[in-house]
């Protein structure tokens, strides 16, 4: 039974990490970018909207982390375990690579005359910097920077809107609105990662078919969402604590019956 929970939790984190990479960076590949037809606003609500829905769809079974570096916060939180933070981590890079490979595979079924907009079909939604970065030329320290700073934001809305019960009616509102604030900010700098699987994911199936720059610069979208994510861990420690143990009724049982046989042995 218990691996049967830990599957169907796995399961989860690829279908989601799928429909999030699918959704986000083919709004972002298929419409022309920042600049497009969706342009930064409408990209950026379809990303918040996505993790909206995936957080109500999927958070009661695995959570719907969808991303390495919430899950990376939640293990410094005390609210995942080891063997879980890396199932979950390799089912998102899967679930990344799935998505990116689906969509080299659809910017194929376009016709040609698709490529006389002015915009890279098979673009795939890479993040980068320097001349990869989408328009202001940010250098690599400044990408790592705001990386980390955007990743941090969402990922510390992501815990404490899901660290109370009380939260739960509201928590896929707040952290969609966290997500789209980081992907409004972030889009015109990076192309906003916040997320390494998504953003190892489609570097890669880009190196695959013959672009490697993307995977040249992967590991600042790697590395910084992931510290982003361990420092957004360590402030929700700080502000919830530690999640309680549940006790189960067995154990409650014997509690109360130790108890008891102390008192009895006291007053003999």
């Amino acid at each position: 039974m218990e691996d049967y929970r830990k599957m169907k939790k796995y399961l989860a984190e690829f279908l989601g990490t799928f429909i999030l990479t699918f959704m986000v960076c083919g709004a972002v590949s298929f419409t022309g970018g920042y600049a497009g037809y969706l342009g930064v606003v409408g990209i950026a609500l379809t990303a918040g909207f996505t993790v909206a829905v995936l957080l109500y769809v999927f958070g009661t079974v695995s959570g719907a982390h969808c991303n390495p570096a919430v899950s990376a916060g939640m293990l410094i939180a005390g609210r995942l375990s080891v063997v879980d933070f890396m199932g979950y981590v390799v089912s998102q890079v899967f679930g990344a690579l799935a998505a990116a490979f689906a969509l080299y595979g659809l910017s194929k079924s376009f016709d040609a005359q698709y490529q006389s907009y002015g915009y890279d079909l098979v673009g795939l939604g890479t993040n980068g910097y320097a001349d990869t970065s989408a328009f202001l030329k940010i250098n690599v320290w400044g990408a790592f920077v705001t990386e980390l700073l955007l990743t941090f934001v969402f990922v510390l809305a992501f815990l404490c809107v899901t660290a109370k019960t009380a939260y739960k009616n509201v928590a896929g509102l707040v952290a969609g609105m966290a997500f789209c604030m980081a992907e409004l900010f972030g889009l015109v700098l990076t192309g906003a990662g916040i997320n390494p699987a998504k953003s190892f994911g489609t570097a890669f199936v880009k190196a695959v078919f013959g672009d490697v720059k993307a995977l040249s610069q992967v590991w600042v979208f790697l590395v910084a969402p992931l510290a982003g994510g361990l420092l957004a861990g360590l402030c929700s420690l700080y502000f919830y604590g530690k999640p309680r143990k549940k006790i189960s009724r067995k154990e409650t049982d014997e509690k109360e019956a130790l108890e008891l046989l102390e008192k009895e042995e006291t007053t003999e």
